[in-house]
C-alpha cells in the first residue's frame, strides 16, 4: 500500500488532494481519464486561466481544516452520506468502480470497471476502532438489486406485450384445424347449481308390494276363467240392450202388448234384469265391496253401491200401494256393469299377455329408469338381468285406481249428504232411495275400468309382437321423469348387422399376430365388434393376448402394450392423428386399422348395415321428447358417421366424452332405477317402443281418470238439483245414460289412440 493510501486511512491528518491527483497522473490513469470515465470532457488547453479558473491554482488556494476523529453513525446500505462529510466527483450517478485487488473479499460482487484501485476506499474498520468519516471519498453507488430486478421485469413485460400478437400468430392454425377435423366433438353434462328447495314435502306412503310371483305362474292365473268372463260381458251387454228397449218404448209413443203393458210388471222386469246382471258380474262387484272394506274406494265400489241401491229402489217401487209411475235406473246400472266387465277383461288380458312375454326369456333385458344418470336427468338404461320385481309390479293398482282412491270417498260422502238434504231435509223422505240410486248411478263413471284396462291390453298386444312387456303401473308412473335414453352399440347394430369384408396385413407382420392384437384391444374395450374379431381369430386358430395399460382415446382409437409392443387400434382419423402413414389412395368407408410400434400393420374393412327399425325407434323417442344418448364403445360410431352414411339426426343426440361413454355403458354398474319393462329381443325397436308405450299410457290414464272425475262431480251436482225439484222426467234413465256416455266418449277414443305410434 502506498503512502498516499496510508494518509487516506489515517484520521487527523490533512488530505492532500493535489498529491492524489498528481499520483493519479503519474500512474496509469490521468485526471483527464478519470473525468472522461465519469462523463466529463477534459479541459481544453486554450488560453491561460487566472487563479479563479485554473484548477491548479484553485486547489492551492483551498483552506484546509483538520477533521476531528469520531466514530461514524450506522446508516442503511445505499443511503447517501451526510452533506459536508465527503468530496464528491462530478457525475455522481455513474457506476461505481470495481473493488481494489488488495481489499478484502466484498460481501456482494460488483461489476468490474477500469478504475485505479487506489482511488477506491477500504472497507470500514472493525467495530471499536476509530475511523475518520471525512477521509472517505465514495464514488457514486450502483443501482440496488431490487431496483435492477424491477427494471428488468418491466422491460420483459414491455417486450412480451410487443410480441404478444406475434406469438398468437405463430400458432399453427393448420394443426388446430387438423385436430378439430380428426377428433369428434362431444357434449358436456349440464350441472344444476340451483340450491335445493327448502320447502319440506311429506314423503309418499309406500304401499306394501304384492308377492313377486314368477311371470309364468301369473300368466296361468290370469288365464283362468278369461273366456267365461268374456261370455259374461256379452250377456250383460244383452241385458243392457233389453233395458234400453224397455226404457225407449214409452218415449217412442209405442205400447207393450198385454200383459206387458202393466207398470208393475215393467218394474218387476227391470228388477229382474238388474238382479241377473249383478249375478253375472258378481266377481267385479265383490272386488269393489272389498275395496270399500279396506278403505280403498274406486269406481267399481260406486258401481256396486249404485246397483244395490237401484235394486232396492226397484223393489220399493213394486212394494208400493200405488202402481209405479217410473222405472228404476236399471239401464244405467247394467250399462255401467258392462263397461266395468269390459275394462276388467281387457286389463286381465293385458296382464296375461305381458306375463307370457316376460316368461319367454330366462335372462331378459331389464329397462330401468336411472335417476340423474346423464346430465342430472333420469335416463332409461337397458341391461341384462332377471325378471325380478316384474310379478310384484304387474299386480299393483293402476293409475286410474290410485286417482279414484282419493276422489271416490268424497263422492261417497257427497252422495249421502245430498240425498239426505233433498229428501229428509226437504220433508220428502219418500225420495231417499230414488235420490241415492240416482246420485250413485251418475257418479259411478263408465270409464272407471276402461281408461287403463283397454289401452293397456292394446299396448301389451303390440309390444308382445316385438318382444317387450310393460312391468305394471310403478314403472309406467315413473316415466314422467324419463327424458333421456342410453343407446349402445347393440341397439344401433345388433349382432349380424356388422360384417368383416376382408383384411390386409402388411408384409412385415404375420396375420395371426395382427388379428390377435386387434381382437385383444377390441375385447378389452368392450366394443360391439368383439364377437366379430374373436370369431375371425378362432377361424385362424389364433389366441388372444394379454394387454397392459389400455387407453381409450377421444380421437377414435385404442392403445395398449402387448409383450413390449406399442399397439394402436382405431379408425383412419385416429391413425392420422397419431401420425401413422396410411397407404395412398385408400378408399375404405369404415375400417379398423392396427399399428405396431408406430407402423401400420393391418387394415380390416367393415360393412355396417343399419336395421330398418332404427329409424322409427329413434323418431318415436324424439317425438316423445326423449333424447338419445350415444353410449357407444365402437370408435367408428360417431355422430358424423351416423349422419353422413345413414342420415340419422345425430345433431339431436347427445355424444358424451369417451370416458363418460364407457361409464354409462359399463355392464357391471349398479342399477337402482324402477323397472319399466322387460325385453326378450335384441334391437332398438322393443327398447324404444316400451319407453314410448309407458309414457303414452301414463298420459292417457291420467287424463282419462281426470275426465271421469269431472263428469262424476258435475253429474252429482245436477242429480242433486233435479232430485230436489222432483224432476224425474229430466232425470230419466235415458237422459242419464246419454249424459254418462257423453263423458265416456273422450276416454274411449283416448284409449284407442294410445297404441297408434
Amino acid at each position: 500500500m502506498s503512502d498516499q493510501d496510508e494518509k487516506l486511512n489515517n484520521g487527523g491528518e490533512l488530505i492532500d488532494i493535489k498529491s492524489l491527483i498528481g499520483d493519479a497522473d503519474s500512474g496509469d490513469f490521468s485526471l483527464d481519464d478519470i473525468m472522461a470515465e465519469f462523463g466529463h470532457k477534459p479541459p481544453k488547453p486554450a488560453k491561460p486561466k487566472g487563479p479563479d479558473e485554473d484548477p491548479e491554482a484553485r486547489f492551492n488556494t483551498i483552506e484546509w481544516k483538520k477533521i476531528p476523529k469520531k466514530k461514524p453513525l450506522p446508516r442503511p446500505p445505499g443511503a447517501p452520506p451526510p452533506e459536508g462529510k465527503m468530496v464528491a466527483f462530478p457525475s455522481a450517478r455513474a457506476a461505481t468502480p470495481p473493488q481494489p485487488e488488495e481489499s478484502p473479499v466484498p460481501p456482494e460482487p460488483e461489476p468490474k470497471r477500469p478504475a485505479p484501485s487506489r482511488l477506491v476506499p477500504k472497507e470500514p474498520p472493525p467495530e471499536g476502532e476509530a475511523e475518520d468519516a471525512g477521509q472517505m471519498i465514495p464514488f457514486p453507488q450502483e443501482e440496488g438489486k431490487l431496483s435492477s430486478f424491477l427494471r428488468d421485469l418491466g422491460r420483459k413485460a414491455d417486450d412480451y406485450a410487443d410480441h404478444m400478437f406475434e406469438e398468437d400468430e405463430s400458432i399453427d392454425k393448420e394443426e388446430v384445424r387438423r385436430l378439430e377435423r380428426l377428433i369428434p366433438g362431444t357434449d358436456q353434462e349440464e350441472v344444476d347449481d340451483t340450491p335445493p328447495s327448502r320447502l319440506w314435502r311429506r314423503p309418499k306412503r309406500q304401499e306394501r308390494p304384492a308377492p313377486d310371483i314368477p311371470p309364468g305362474s301369473l300368466a296361468r292365473r290370469y288365464g283362468k276363467g278369461l273366456k267365461w268372463m268374456r261370455t259374461r260381458t256379452v250377456l250383460v251387454f244383452l241385458l243392457a240392450a233389453i233395458a234400453l228397449v224397455q226404457a225407449a218404448v214409452p218415449l217412442l209413443g209405442l205400447s207393450w202388448p198385454s200383459p206387458l203393458d202393466q207398470p208393475l210388471l215393467q218394474c218387476w222386469l227391470a228388477v229382474g234384469l238388474l238382479g241377473t246382471g249383478m249375478i253375472l258380474s258378481a266377481d267385479v262387484l265383490l272386488t269393489g265391496i272389498a275395496r270399500a272394506c279396506w278403505l280403498k274406494f274406486g269406481m267399481d265400489t260406486l258401481t256396486a253401491l249404485a246397483c244395490v241401491l237401484t235394486l232396492g229402489d226397484g223393489i220399493d217401487l213394486t212394494m208400493a200401494a200405488q202402481p209405479p209411475a217410473r222405472l228404476p235406473y236399471t239401464l244405467v246400472c247394467l250399462t255401467g256393469l258392462f263397461f266395468l266387465l269390459h275394462g276388467s277383461y281387457h286389463k286381465r288380458c293385458g296382464q296375461r299377455l305381458a306375463c307370457r312375454t316376460a316368461a319367454t326369456a330366462s335372462s331378459p333385458y331389464r329397462v330401468t329408469l336411472e335417476p340423474g344418470l346423464w346430465s342430472e336427468r333420469d335416463t332409461y338404461a337397458k341391461w341384462s338381468g332377471t325378471p325380478e320385481d316384474f310379478g310384484s309390479q304387474i299386480q299393483s293398482d293402476d293409475g286410474a285406481q290410485r286417482v279414484f282412491r282419493r276422489v271416490c270417498p268424497l263422492f261417497f260422502l257427497g252422495n249421502i249428504a245430498f240425498a239426505s238434504m233433498v229428501s229428509v231435509g226437504s220433508e220428502h223422505p219418500e225420495r231417499l232411495l230414488w235420490a241415492l240410486s240416482a246420485l250413485f248411478a251418475v257418479t259411478a263413471s263408465f270409464g272407471g275400468a276402461v281408461v287403463y284396462g283397454r289401452p293397456f291390453h292394446k299396448l301389451a298386444r303390440r309390444l308382445s309382437a316385438s318382444g317387450a312387456a310393460l312391468a305394471g303401473w310403478p314403472g309406467i308412473a315413473a316415466s314422467r321423469k324419463g327424458s333421456c335414453v342410453l343407446i349402445t352399440d347393440g341397439d344401433l347394430f345388433p349382432p349380424g348387422y356388422v360384417e368383416l369384408n376382408g383384411f390386409k396385413v402388411m408384409p412385415d407382420y404375420s396375420a395371426e399376430r395382427v388379428v390377435a392384437y386387434t381382437a385383444t384391444l377390441i375385447r378389452d374395450s368392450g366394443s360391439g365388434l368383439a364377437k366379430l374379431f374373436h370369431d375371425q381369430l378362432r377361424s385362424m386358430g389364433g389366441l388372444l393376448r394379454r394387454a397392459d395399460s389400455l387407453i381409450c382415446h377421444e380421437g377414435g382409437g385404442l392403445s395398449a402394450n402387448i409383450r413390449g409392443d406399442q399397439v394402436l387400434v382405431g379408425s383412419a382419423a385416429f391413425m392420422k392423428l397419431m401420425e401413422i402413414k396410411l397407404p395412398q389412395g385408400l378408399n375404405v368407408k369404415s375400417a379398423v386399422f392396427c399399428a405396431i410400434d408406430g407402423k401400420l400393420a393391418g387394415i380390416f374393412a367393415l360393412s355396417y348395415t343399419l336395421p330398418e327399425t332404427v329409424f322409427p325407434a329413434l323418431e318415436g323417442l324424439m317425438l316423445e321428447r326423449v333424447e338419445p344418448v350415444l353410449a357407444t364403445r365402437d370408435f367408428n360410431l360417431i355422430p358424423a358417421m351416423l349422419q353422413q352414411r345413414f342420415k340419422l339426426a345425430a345433431d339431436k343426440m347427445a355424444f358424451p366424452p369417451v370416458d363418460r361413454r364407457r361409464n354409462l355403458s359399463d355392464p357391471e354398474q349398479e342399477h337402482q332405477g324402477i323397472l319399466t319393462a322387460l325385453l326378450c329381443r335384441e334391437g332398438p325397436l322393443p327398447f324404444a317402443e316400451s319407453i314410448i308405450a309407458a309414457k303414452r299410457l301414463r298420459w292417457a290414464t291420467r287424463l282419462g281418470a281426470a275426465l271421469c272425475c269431472a263428469g262424476s262431480l258435475l253429474g252429482m251436482l245436477l242429480a242433486a238439483y233435479l232430485t230436489s225439484m222432483g224432476a224425474y222426467t229430466s232425470l230419466s234413465p235415458i237422459n242419464l245414460l246419454v249424459y254418462m256416455l257423453t263423458w265416456l266418449a273422450p276416454s274411449w277414443f283416448l284409449s284407442g289412440w294410445v297404441h297408434r305410434f
